[in-house]
């Protein structure tokens, strides 16, 4: 898999019938390697290592419903308060990130109500602020660390 502009992580991989598997640790199992996946596991190690949000606030790809469409999310952290913190969409390293990028994390946004977006394709991160008083975002240069 190739370099992303993460910092560097140690991931357990294993092969099996000639497929890739990373290990989740989230989801506590292994899950095929693609390139998706390999920026979902970077932007989990850094929601986790770099940004101290603790393991046990941290769900990944669970379903949702978006004007009566079942969709799923890549990563959300909560709040200790069970509020949403963070809302995260992960596109393989090959998709640009556009702004049918953004509006599909501010449709699935607005059933969740997460303070904060991360938008990233292991390459370009994008960090925003929810402003839900005027619907709107405002870009960050990061998401804050984890604080209780």
């Amino acid at each position: 898999m190739q370099a992303l502009n993460f910092p560097k992580y140690q991931f357990r991989i294993k092969s099996s019938e000639n497929s890739l598997y990373i290990f989740d640790v989230i989801r506590k199992k292994f899950v095929l390697l693609q390139p998706e996946e390999w920026v979902r596991q970077h932007a989990l190690l850094f929601l986790m290592e770099t940004k101290k949000y603790p393991k046990s606030l941290i769900n990944v790809e669970k379903q949702l419903e978006v004007n009566n469409l079942k969709k799923r999310y890549d990563i959300v952290v909560f709040a200790p308060d069970g509020s949403i913190q963070v809302l995260v969409e992960c596109k393989a390293p090959d998709i640009k990130i556009d702004q049918m990028t953004f509006d599909q994390i501010a449709r699935y946004n607005l059933s969740l109500r997460s303070n904060y977006l991360m938008v990233t394709n292991g390459m370009d991160h994008y960090y925003c602020k929810m402003d839900f008083e005027n619907e709107k975002y405002r870009f960050l240069k990061e998401i804050p660390d984890f604080s209780r």
